[in-house]
């Protein structure tokens, strides 16, 4: 309930011209739309939805099965095919090869330590076609460091309201952000409160490229706003194309 309560605001409060933009760099990266392309943590489904009116055949694999059911659901409101799978993004033992795979909203910043993205980065790795592409965003050092501690965002409408407080958390490059909601409850006719902590954690290109070439990727190139430059000191998320 606590995660539905996230999932279902956080589907409604994404901002769209984000969506539009994964969108717009995957149709630059992958302008063959043959084959089957794997979201990893494709959550709400919002961009794969996409994806498929664009013609892609499209897998979302997500952990949690609110999102998935909400993708589910935009699927079905768009009228189009949607593979769905849930599981952990570091064991990938179970799925297929696929000719492509993609991982936005820096979802792997929210993996613990190295150890869990190299395992990531590997699956992947092994899961992906031999002529494959991988391309995901991380946030960067700058992001963590320097843009999100005090960032505060609220959001209130007449059933719910919704407070976002983003702290430096214990690791380098590492933040913890502090959700509270205030759902309104009509069988108490009051407010009842629920609180989650996110955390986040990302690291220098140097150990990102790294961590890919001990995966299995030799060739790896990096950008910013989405493809469209390339990387400065002040850059808040690296775009990343990867192949074996």
């Amino acid at each position: 309930m606590i995660y539905n309560t996230f999932a279902q605001l956080y589907d409604e409060l994404m901002e769209p011209t984000l969506y539009e933009d994964w969108l717009a760099m995957v149709l630059e990266i992958l302008p063959d739309k043959k084959g089957q392309l794997l979201e990893l943590a494709g959550g709400s489904g919002r961009l794969a939805v996409m994806l498929a009116q664009n013609g892609y055949q499209v897998t979302d694999f997500d952990l949690s099965a609110e999102m998935l059911s909400l993708a589910d659901m935009h699927a079905q409101e768009a009228n189009v095919e949607l593979g769905l799978i849930q599981g952990d993004m570091t064991d990938l033992s179970e799925l297929a090869v696929y000719d492509n795979i993609t991982c936005f909203a820096d979802s792997f910043c929210y993996l613990p330590d190295e150890t869990a993205l190299l395992a990531t980065f590997t699956e992947v790795a092994q899961h992906l076609a031999a002529d494959g592409k991988f391309i995901f965003d991380v946030i960067t050092p700058y992001q963590t460091d320097e843009v999100y501690p005090g960032y505060m965002f609220n959001y209130n409408d007449e059933e719910r309201a919704f407070m976002w407080q983003t702290f430096i958390d214990e690791q380098p490059h590492s933040v913890v952000h502090d959700l509270t909601f205030f759902i309104y409850n009509e069988q108490i006719d009051g407010y009842e409160r629920i609180n989650e902590l996110h955390h986040e954690r990302t690291y220098s290109l140097v150990t990102y490229q790294k961590l890919l070439k001990e995966a299995g990727f030799t060739q790896v190139e990096v950008t910013a706003d989405f493809g469209r430059q390339k990387p400065n000191e002040t850059t808040t998320r690296w775009f990343f194309q990867c192949q074996k």
